[in-house]
């Protein structure tokens, strides 16, 4: 019973992650049908589809909508850009950097510069993971009034603050590039 229960939550985080990384396009999309009129298409684009007897939103609603997925959006594609490297870095190591090791993590041997960055990329990779159904729930819950729910106070700062966070995160990344 205890393996179904893993399972069920590994694919759901798996769900929720892949959600998070595809938020950048569906959001460009969902604008771009908010643009042309159809907020219905928008709406169901950012998947805050509503129930029966829930009133429309108009195409300026769901364009705003659109634009704060698109932050989010471009949030996620920083944090799947950390995880795809720590795989490459971390688990992948050895394919990576051919060599020589004196210097790495780890090293001299590649057996050891592996398991070390193997070692450091796996949090990395979990924390990557994490963020995104962060991110992920944090969309869902800005949507909430194209559900014809109410939404929290504290979700349009947060994806304000996030966002500038990965923001700045791409700039100190950027710089410290040779």
């Amino acid at each position: 019973m205890t393996t179904r229960r893993i399972t069920l939550t590994a694919r759901r985080v798996a769900l929720s992650a892949w959600d998070a990384a595809t938020l950048l396009p569906r959001g460009a999309a969902a604008l771009t049908a908010a643009a042309a009129g159809r907020g219905g298409s928008a709406r169901s684009l950012l998947r805050a589809g509503a129930g029966p007897g829930t009133p429309r939103p108009g195409a300026v609603r769901a364009a705003g909508h659109a634009v704060a997925t698109v932050l989010l959006g471009a949030l996620s594609l920083v944090l799947t850009g950390v995880l795809l490297m720590a795989m490459a870095r971390g688990l992948f190591y050895g394919f990576v950097d051919q060599g020589p090791y004196d210097h790495s993590w780890g090293g001299p041997s590649k057996a050891g510069a592996w398991l070390a960055h193997f070692a450091v990329a796996v949090p990395c990779a979990v924390a990557a993971v994490a963020a995104l159904c962060g991110v992920a729930r944090l969309q869902k819950r800005l949507t909430a009034p194209l559900r014809g729910e109410r939404r929290p106070g504290w979700v349009l700062p947060a994806v304000l603050v996030c966002s500038a966070a990965g923001a700045l995160f791409v700039v100190a990344f950027l710089r410290q590039l040779p």
